[in-house]
């Protein structure tokens, strides 16, 4: 039988689920670039009812403290669960569980038109019933800039295919 577990040509590293305490400590990305549109923000404006003009009026966004438009904080935190999928497959899970955020930060603004590329560094892994917690730290990052858009410890748990 043929392993798939290494890294893929777009940089995805693929691990057995019994692989993963051996990630600790190691840093994974980037991922691929994602671009920030207006449309996109103005989607997450409607669907959460944050409609604050530096995210949704191009006009008055022009002549406030950014020179554009910005995505939302909590917009751009929700990519990292996509963009861990470019830099991490697990084989062997049967399900796989946002498990929730210990810290998160928003650090400089996300111009609408920028790209996002995400790196994440495993922190920690825990047994859990049915499988393995991984902690990690999600930087999700404008190429270039001189601070990231958001830092933050995600939880993912990982669990066996349910048997039966």
């Amino acid at each position: 039988m043929r392993s798939e577990l290494g890294t893929t040509a777009s940089g995805t590293r693929t691990v057995s689920l019994e692989e993963l305490p051996g990630l600790v400590g190691q840093r994974l990305g980037p991922s691929r670039p994602v671009r920030i549109t207006q449309e996109q923000v103005d989607a997450f404006a409607a669907a959460t009812h944050d409609r604050q003009w530096l995210h949704t009026d191009p006009a008055r966004a022009a002549r406030g403290p950014f020179g554009t438009t910005v995505a939302h904080g909590y917009l751009t935190l929700a990519l990292q669960t996509s963009l861990l999928w470019d830099v991490l497959r697990v084989v062997g899970a049967g399900s796989v569980v946002n498990y929730g955020l210990d810290r998160v930060r928003f650090v400089s603004p996300v111009p609408v038109g920028s790209e996002l590329v995400m790196d994440v560094e495993v922190t920690a892994v825990t047994p859990v019933t049915g499988g393995y917690q991984l902690a990690y730290t999600a930087t999700i990052s404008v190429p270039g800039a001189s601070r990231p858009g958001c830092v933050a410890d995600v939880l993912f748990r990982y669990l066996r295919p349910e048997e039966g």
